[in-house]
C-alpha cells in the first residue's frame, strides 16, 4: 500500500505550483496597476492645485504649458517605471469657474504584450482672491 503513494506529493505540487505562481503574478500586476492609477490621480491633483490660482486667460495662456510640463515630470518622478509615457491635458473654464487636469499613461506590465492604460481626472473650482477690506 505504501508503494502506491510514492511521488504523489511531487505530482500534486506540479499541478498546484503553476496556479499559485499565476495568482502571485496576478496580484502583483493588480498592485502595479493600482499604483499607476494612484500616481496619475495624484499628478492630476497637483495640476489642479496650480491651475486654480491663475487669475485670468492671459496668465493661463502663459503658464499652461509650464503647468502641463510640471505635471508630466511629477507623474514621471513619482511613478518612476510604474506609469510610463504620461500625457497631460488641462482645461480652464472661467464661465463655469472650474479647472480640470487629465493624466493618462501606460502602466507597467509583467506580461509581455499586455497593454494596460489608465486615465485619471481631477477638477476644482477657480480661486478668487479679494483685496483687504
Amino acid at each position: 500500500m505504501r508503494r502506491r503513494e510514492e511521488g504523489s506529493a511531487a505530482l500534486e505540487l506540479a499541478f498546484i505550483a503553476p496556479v499559485f505562481l499565476l495568482l502571485v503574478f496576478f496580484a502583483i500586476q493588480v498592485g502595479l496597476w493600482a499604483y499607476g492609477r494612484s500616481v496619475a490621480l495624484e499628478a492630476a491633483r497637483e495640476g489642479v492645485a496650480q491651475l486654480r490660482v491663475l487669475p485670468d486667460q492671459q496668465s493661463v495662456d502663459a503658464d499652461q504649458p509650464a503647468v502641463e510640463e510640471h505635471v508630466r515630470r511629477f507623474a514621471a518622478t513619482l511613478g518612476r517605471e510604474s506609469l510610463l509615457e504620461p500625457s497631460v491635458r488641462t482645461t480652464w473654464q472661467p464661465q463655469e469657474r472650474t479647472v480640470g487636469v487629465e493624466v493618462s499613461g501606460r502602466v507597467i506590465s509583467l506580461v509581455p504584450g499586455l497593454d494596460l492604460r489608465t486615465t485619471q481626472r481631477a477638477a476644482g473650482t477657480l480661486e478668487r482672491f479679494r483685496g483687504a477690506r
